[in-house]
């Protein structure tokens, strides 16, 4: 047996917890991914099925493209259930108890687990960039075409664009074409003086116009008079190319961290914001790696002898933490993607938190 000072297990008791942990996290799994595929397919299956021509393979193919969804959106939470279950078992069985007259710590009865899960996190990460972009890009695509056979549509259409120029922020809902042919469509233009608004732009459509953009059937709306006016056409957006507008914002789900990465450094070149973007860089690899954060939010279950009368209580409250943790890392993303904090911190922030919060929880419990 290892010394208390040592951090890690006997092979035995390391191989022991950790397979407990692997097994009930995989049977939770499975089991959520079935039963939400389940009922996932019995609601769209009539949408499928509505379309001459589908049947029994079109419904496969919808099973094949969603059940990797499935898979990268619950898997921590299966991770975060089989920590639970796999601490309220040691506990209950008074092992965790033997483990401690052994000599071991709290930490290093976790460990296995912890290193159990970083497996779990690296097969998360890997899923996400060879599977789950490819499958999300065909199925988004397969559902804008209401799941009819054949149907040819861009996986990555050119839309909801934004560049900022001086004080100007242009946004057009759509964009084709390219080069001197492009067209912008309902196009918005918000024109400030510093921090604030001073007229707003709406148009029908905006061409290229020699070194600027000419707008037509035109809305102006003056912020400070409230006076609202027309016009058949006007021309702004001076110095501003077209491929600005036709450079693609890569779709984050659609797209691997490498190709995003490289999406992102030439959008930032351009002056287009990347906060998103950003937000997401840094939430394809923390979200994985939260799997990690599963077993020292669950151990509070695990530390606490189970005749004290309230191991359901420390279960309650480990599943407190693991989905309080959900909750505040999906904040977080939003107030990245609005631009109210940090990409770093919206990506970040929680992990750190939460890694705190176990540590604290554990020491305060058990070391």
């Amino acid at each position: 047996m290892s010394s208390a000072l040592s951090l890690w297990p006997s092979p035995t008791i390391a191989t022991y917890t950790a397979r407990l942990f692997m097994m009930r996290t995989l049977a939770f799994a499975i089991g959520l991914v079935a039963i939400l595929q389940t009922l996932d397919l019995l609601t769209e299956s009539n949408k499928i099925l509505a379309i001459d021509g589908n049947g029994n393979a079109e419904l496969l193919r919808y099973v094949q493209l969603r059940v990797p969804q499935l898979i990268s959106q619950f898997l921590p939470f299966s991770v975060l259930l089989g920590a639970l279950v796999t601490m309220a078992t040691l506990s209950q069985n008074s092992e965790v108890t033997i483990f401690r007259a052994a000599g071991l710590s709290a930490h290093q009865i976790l460990y296995p687990m912890m290193a159990a899960a970083l497996g779990l996190s690296l097969f998360h990460f890997t899923f996400n960039e060879l599977v789950l972009v490819r499958t999300n890009a065909e199925l988004i695509a397969w559902e804008k075409a209401e799941y009819r056979r054949d149907a040819e549509i861009d996986t990555n259409p050119l839309t909801d664009v934004w560049v900022r120029e001086g004080r100007e922020i242009i946004h057009a809902d759509s964009v084709t074409g390219s080069g001197k042919e492009t067209v912008l469509h309902d196009v918005r233009v918000d024109r400030r003086d510093g921090s604030r608004l001073r007229q707003i732009i709406n148009a029908k459509s905006g061409r290229p116009d020699g070194n600027a953009w000419l707008l037509n059937d035109v809305r102006i709306f003056t912020v400070r008079t409230g006076a609202l006016s027309r016009a058949p056409e006007i021309r702004l957006g001076t110095g501003i190319e077209p491929d600005r507008f036709t450079m693609r914002a890569p779709d984050p789900d659609r797209t691997n961290i490498a190709d995003l990465w490289k999406q992102t450094r030439l959008l930032e070149s351009v002056g287009r914001g990347t906060d998103s973007l950003r937000v997401a860089l840094y939430h394809k690899v923390s979200l994985p790696l939260s799997a990690v954060l599963m077993p020292l939010l669950g151990a509070v279950t695990a530390f606490g002898l189970a005749r004290s009368g309230r191991l359901f209580a420390r279960a309650v409250v480990g599943m407190a933490l693991g989905f309080a943790y959900f909750v505040a890392d999906n904040f977080m993303v939003a107030m990245g993607e609005f631009g109210t904090v940090p990409p770093w911190a919206a990506g970040w922030a929680p992990f750190l938190l939460f890694f705190l919060v176990g540590e604290a929880v554990l020491f305060r419990t058990e070391e």
